[in-house]
């Protein structure tokens, strides 16, 4: 019978496959770190940790909880809720549960969560549905890589094999059995390599390994070894024809991270864009809401008045169908107001069902802030009385004049700044590299190789007093083998055809960066038509609204002296409310633009956890002095 010691190699198995799958993720997620730090810095400047899993405890997960909202599954807590079955278990999978700094803005309770610009955009970067999808791609694609760097490593393989084959011959005459066990043991340890250069070294060594492992002197064991070596001379060889996987592979993974850094700016305007849409909803509301109330009081006004006979009843009825009128008008915006404020949470990645409110603050330091471009003053009106021909100045252009002059400095700016256009540049290089390796293909292929082998073997166990010693390789027992393996350009069909794609491909990347320059400039050339515009738009809104708050003041002051005409009174104060609202939409499509503009030129610096920083466009000479403009 086979004794146990035969099997003492397991114990080695064992400490092999003792890994769990904890170690292998902690070592895919090093190995992501570094391949991702190293693109950064090459493609950015800088680094940042990418996080990809759900902290232990987020910001959604507990306003639902603290706001009592409701959950029709576990699964809509996050993935530390899940409950456990047969096939999940996320205590054995040991998730880590990291910070969601977006709960540093909850208070707890059920009390509403009040959040302003830079809470939102927070708040987006940790929970946004789609901000975790491009975070998860990223991460992927550094993997990805991993693999493509793979190929020109020292690649080892090993196996360890153990059988037995028990033989039994029973004669039928004297029922005598014979049995007979035969047990081999067997490890072979191999490796691959391939340079960069093409050449490429194989080898391995297989040894009867229980002999080695129990010291048994009763067992022999044999041995065989062999190497081989190919060295490609003419196609195929280079380091540019053998790399370029890996040097695609790099560029593409470099290509990713600036897509991502792209990606974030973008993400900034998006949250600035909905959250400053839900600002803007919300004053409208409140607009309206001051609009309903001085109808109210007119109505009432004009009720008491016709009731004394100082109105006729028909202007009170046209004030009365104004109030109805302005009740409906409310009431669309309200639900404005709540379907703009659900849309935004989803953006998010909040529950349509929470509850929260924009900050009060933000809209005041935005008016501010555009203040600085507004001509608040009212110049009278002048008339000298003289028929002339009426001359009109067309606003500022982008092909002539001042703009144009800040135009080409934003344009130089975006051609040296987006990651994007600087993409397409460096893809139009990787049409001209493959169009080399097209060519190498076309070549003769020459590859030299040679193949050693050694054998060493023993008739069996048997013991050393019996002068039968262990296989033991010799270099006398080495066979040598030379190889020279040529294929002529004979039949090269489709490297040929693969040979004019690659021309062709030259041709389309060069109009593909064509286009993209087209574009570039059209989207800059459009940024700054619309910050002329816009800045031009707040002006006039500024003014139109203070006219029409002057308007409303001399109708009410009519009104109370019964002298007021109800038509005009009405119309001057939907005026009122049209004008607010224009007024704080040109404040917000200002804003909107500005930060669109810096993102078109690939001036935002934006992290990873939804933080910003922008640039000054004054002193980069693209926007205007706002104090000049006043002047």
């Amino acid at each position: 019978m086979t004794s146990w010691r035969r099997f003492t190699w397991l114990p080695l198995l064992a400490i092999c496959a003792c890994r769990s799958a904890q170690d292998y993720r902690k070592e895919a997620d090093e190995t992501g770190a570094v391949y991702l730090s190293a693109a950064q810095q090459q493609a950015v400047g800088r680094t940042e940790e990418i996080t990809i899993e759900t902290a232990a405890d987020t910001l959604r997960r507990r306003l639902m909880l603290d706001q009592n909202l409701l959950a029709n599954d576990p699964a809509s807590f996050g993935i530390r809720d899940l409950p456990t079955n047969r096939y999940w278990n996320a205590s054995e999978r040991l998730l880590p549960g990291g910070e969601d700094p977006s709960l540093k803005v909850w208070k707890g309770g059920t009390n509403v969560l009040e959040i302003g610009l830079v809470d939102a955009v927070r708040i987006a970067a940790f929970n946004s549905m789609d901000y975790k999808s491009r975070k998860e791609s990223l991460y992927q694609a550094a993997l990805s890589m991993d693999l493509a760097d793979n190929e020109f490593r020292t690649i080892f393989a090993s196996t360890l094999s153990s059988n037995m084959q028990i033989y039994r011959d029973t004669k039928e005459k004297d029922a005598v059995s014979n049995h007979a066990i035969s047990h081999n043991e067997q490890a072979t340890l191999g490796f691959n390599r391939k340079f960069r250069n093409g050449i490429r070294l194989t080898g391995s060594i297989m040894a009867n390994l229980a002999g080695m492992l129990t010291g048994n002197r009763r067992t022999a064991w044999g041995s065989s070894a062999d190497l081989s070596v190919s060295v490609p001379l003419l196609r195929g060889s280079g380091t540019l024809v053998n790399t370029e996987a890996l040097t695609q592979a790099e560029r593409s993974f470099i290509y990713t991270v600036r897509d991502f850094e792209q990606y974030k700016r973008s993400f900034i305007c998006q949250i600035e864009s909905a959250y400053l849409s839900l600002v803007l909803a919300k004053r409208q509301r409140q607009n309206q809401d001051e609009a309903f109330r001085r109808v109210l009081r007119s109505t009432r006004r004009s009720y008491r008045m016709a009731q004394a006979s100082r109105m006729s009843q028909a202007d009170f009825e046209q004030a009365h169908q104004s109030e109805l009128s302005s009740k409906a008008s409310w009431i669309a915006a309200c639900q404005s107001y709540e379907s703009t404020k659900d849309s935004f949470k989803m953006t998010l990645g909040l529950p349509p069902d929470a509850r929260i409110e924009p900050r009060e603050s933000d809209l005041l330091e935005l008016e501010k802030y555009v203040s600085r471009y507004a001509q608040l003053e009212i110049e009278p009106y002048r008339d000298d009385g003289k028929k002339s021909e009426t001359k009109l100045e067309p606003p500022d252009s982008v092909d002539d004049g001042d703009l144009k002059r800040r135009t080409d400095i934003a344009l130089a700016i975006a051609f040296s700044n987006r990651l994007d256009f600087i993409s397409c540049r460096d893809r139009l290089e990787d049409a001209q590299r493959h169009l080399l390796i097209a060519e190498d293909a076309l070549r003769a292929e020459v590859t030299l190789g040679a193949a050693a082998s050694g054998f060493a073997d023993t008739v069996g166990p048997q013991s050393r007093r019996n002068g039968i010693e262990h296989g033991k390789l010799h270099p006398r027992d080495w066979t040598l083998t030379p190889v020279l393996t040529v294929d002529l350009p004979v039949e090269r069909r489709s490297e040929r055809n693969a040979y004019r794609s690659a021309l062709i491909a030259v041709e389309a990347a060069v109009r593909a960066y064509q286009a993209e320059e087209d574009s570039l400039k059209n989207t800059v050339r459009g940024d700054m038509r619309s910050m002329s515009r816009t800045k031009d738009d707040l002006q006039i809104q500024f003014v139109a609204m203070n006219l029409a708050e002057r308007r409303v003041r001399n109708q009410e002051i009519l009104l109370q002296a019964g002298r007021a005409d109800m038509t005009v009174m009405l119309e001057a104060q939907d005026s009122l409310v049209s004008a607010k609202n224009s007024l704080y939409g040109a404040m917000i499509s200002y804003k909107n633009q500005e930060l669109a503009l810096q993102r078109d030129l690939g001036l935002l610096d934006v992290s990873v956890g939804g933080t910003w920083k922008e640039a000054d466009l004054v002193a980069l000479g693209v926007l205007e002095d706002p104090e000049r403009i006043k002047k």
